[in-house]
Order: C-alpha cells, then structure tokens, then sequence
C-alpha cells in the first residue's frame, strides 16, 4: 500500500471534520472520525485536535491486533477508540466510522425509550437503508459511561444479540455514531440522522411527539 493511498483516507476525513464543525457539530476538540483500511488497519483523529483545522498529521493508525503506531509528535489516539473498533469488528462491511456532539443528538437522547429512541418514519430513513412504509424504526441508545471502553463492551454485547436496524448508534447527553461502507456514505447518514434530530427537537416543541 503506498503512502498517497494511505494519506487520501487521511484527507476525506479532514474535509468531513471541517464540515460538521463548521456545522457547530465537532466543536473544540469534540467528536472523532475514522477510516478504515484496505489491511484491516485504520486512520482514527488524535486526542485534543480542533476539528476544523486537522491536517494529515492528526491522525493515528490502529492495527487490528489492537497495536498503535506511534505518531511523529507522539499524539495520542481518540480516546473513543475502543468505540470505532467495535464497530469495526461487528461490521465488516463498514469502512469508517463517524462520531460528533450536537445539541440536537443530546436532547433526543432524552426522548428514548428505555434503551432505545423511536425515530419518526420519515422520508429520510431511506438513505439510512430502512425501505418500508411508515416504518416502526428504533436507534439504539447507550449510557455514558466515564470508562468508554465499558461503552464499547455494551455495543459489543448488546449488537451481537440484537443488531440495529440502522447505521447509527446514540449515546445519552454525548453524541451520536454511524458507520457506513465509505467515508462520503458516513457523511451522508451524520446528515441523514442530523435532520431526523432537528425534526424531532420541533415536533417536540409544538407537541407532536
């Protein structure tokens, strides 16, 4: 595998994270992003980087045996690294995997039902692969631990019994996470689940829901 193919999976990221800070999505150093390699190794953001002004150097490589390589300026990894690789190993058709903090994300997570969110049938549902007519959808919700690893362990256990019936996972007052085949698709369902939030934030407020 050659360096420019290493540094493009490196570079989709980057014009992502711009995006969903500029959208008031990623802001300070919230949120990670990640892509996932043709060997099974993948590009994740370093801890404590502005996501709007990442550069090819922001990254860190994760090795499927769990391995770091270590970084130039010694960058630590996302600390929800745990998260990506779980969602890795329970998805093998997933190739990125994408995680922000919007205020829209936190207060639906107070909307759900025990552990889960009922999501409105909306038109949008579609590109999140629910082809039905007014379908009886849910997003799977996770509490927020302080140790994410414990996070990861409950994706892990809780997938491998039932999995979603989206691209799309939401951890309570923290955020939300969807993988897809490709980094442009990751995006796309972040703006897919984004509208279906905002939707649900003004149904709220007018008493809809």
């Amino acid at each position: 595998m050659n360096s420019s193919t290493l540094t493009d999976a490196r570079l989709e990221l980057i014009a992502a994270a711009r995006h969903f800070y500029q959208q008031g999505w990623m802001v300070g150093t919230a949120g990670n992003l990640s892509a996932r390699l043709p060997d099974g190794s993948f590009w994740i953001t370093a801890s404590g980087k502005s996501k709007g002004e990442l550069a090819p150097s922001d990254f860190v490589r994760i090795y499927p045996d769990g391995r770091v390589e270590k970084a130039a300026d010694n960058s630590k990894p996302s600390a929800e690294t745990a998260i990506h690789q779980a969602i890795y190993n329970l998805f093998p058709e997933a190739a990125s995997c994408y995680h922000i903090h919007s205020v829209e994300a936190n207060l639906v997570s107070h909307f759900a039902q025990a552990d889960v969110l009922p999501l409105p049938p909306l038109e949008m549902l579609k590109g999140l692969g629910v082809w039905e007519e007014n379908p009886n959808c849910v997003m799977p919700v996770f509490a927020n631990h302080l140790q994410v690893k414990r996070i990861a362990d409950e994706i892990k256990e809780r997938f491998s019994v039932t999995p979603p019936q989206v691209p799309a996972l939401l951890i309570r007052n923290h955020g939300v996470t969807v993988w897809a085949p490709s980094p442009t698709e990751a995006r796309n369902y972040i703006e897919l689940v984004e509208y279906i939030f905002r939707y649900m934030v003004a149904a709220h407020r007018v008493g809809m829901i």
